[in-house]
């Protein structure tokens, strides 16, 4: 006759047990959080997140293209990369000395916030050479630009932080700025009421401009027309702790809704100001992407990582 089990015997088997089978019969959580149930307008309850590629030091300005691949940019490699958004392979296009925010613009060429050149610049076709499109304001060299965004009216909108003046390097401009480069190449300064301004987009009509605080997290809305703002006011907080992500880069869809990245992912806000929900992420992105059939895909760069969700939602590109 065989002795029974103890019966702490039995339970630590009742664990492991319990723990093989939810590990091998559960699927990974949800990273959908939602705060609106008008969230799951955007979002299928068992949309994933998946991680394309990673291996890089700090990635930024992520900008899909119809051949199929993104352009990240690597603030600590000091590189600007080519990730196939299939296979998740990177190509090293160009070493350039802390690049971040990126855009294409209406010629299908990219800008990009080279911060170690304190300067937006623009790609050749293909990515290997650039030139200067504008570094000065008024004589004076700016501050370290960060983001970059093209308006309704074919001009280029950029913020201008310190956060990544060079080292060793002083600051000229006594302030941090949000610019309109026009078409006639005239930089125009915009506001310097925000303590760090970030990242920056355009409502899908083009009456609304929007630019988030990284210092103050919060996010900022103003009246847009004729190349004008106007009326500045506060449009969302995401508050977080000293080491929490801040609001950075951000997208809109078609419909208004804005996605920003903050504390432990995306933030997704309404156009009236209400947080639907967030999207969380294993590592703190800083900026994001549409992509893919319908612009459907959300592309999330993130520390070393690049991830991408789909949603049902329609990105808003400014420069298609």
């Amino acid at each position: 006759m065989k002795r029974p089990l103890p019966k702490i015997v039995l339970a630590a088997v009742a664990l492991v047990t319990l723990c093989v089978v939810t590990s091998l019969g559960q699927s990974a959580p949800s990273p959908l959080e939602a705060v609106s149930p008008a969230f799951w307008n955007l979002f299928d309850h068992h949309a994933r997140l998946t991680k394309l590629a990673g291996g890089f030091g700090f990635t930024e300005g992520p900008v899909w293209d119809r051949a199929g691949y993104l352009w990240v940019s690597d603030e600590t490699l000091n590189k600007l990369f080519k990730v196939n958004t299939v296979t998740g392979q990177k190509q090293e296009i160009l070493a350039l000395g802390d690049p971040d925010g990126n855009t294409y613009d209406r010629q299908h060429r990219l800008l990009d916030c080279a911060s170690v050149l304190r300067a937006i610049i623009r790609l050749s076709p293909d990515g290997t050479q650039y030139e200067t499109v504008i570094d000065r304001y008024q004589g004076k060299k700016l501050n370290s630009p960060n983001d970059v965004v093209l308006g309704p009216d074919g001009a280029i909108y950029f913020t201008d932080p310190t956060s990544d003046l060079p080292a060793g390097q002083k600051q000229e401009l006594p302030f941090q700025g949000v610019f309109r480069l026009g078409k006639d190449g005239q930089l125009r300064l915009l506001t310097t009421e925000l303590a760090s301004p970030n990242g920056l987009a355009f409502s899908p009509d083009g009456k609304k401009f929007y630019v988030d605080d990284s210092e103050r997290r919060n996010i900022r809305v103003y009246d847009f027309a004729d190349g004008q703002i106007s009326h500045g006011r506060i449009f969302g907080e995401e508050p977080g702790g000293p080491k929490d992500g801040v609001p950075d880069g951000m997208r809109v869809d078609r419909q208004g809704n804005l996605y920003v990245t903050g504390p432990k992912g995306i933030w997704v806000w309404d156009p009236a100001g209400r947080h639907l929900g967030t999207i969380v992420v294993p590592e703190q992105p800083a900026n994001l992407a549409w992509g893919d059939a319908g612009y459907s895909t959300l592309y999330l760069t993130a520390t070393t990582s690049v991830y991408k969700i789909s949603t049902r939602a329609h990105g808003f590109i400014p420069y298609e």
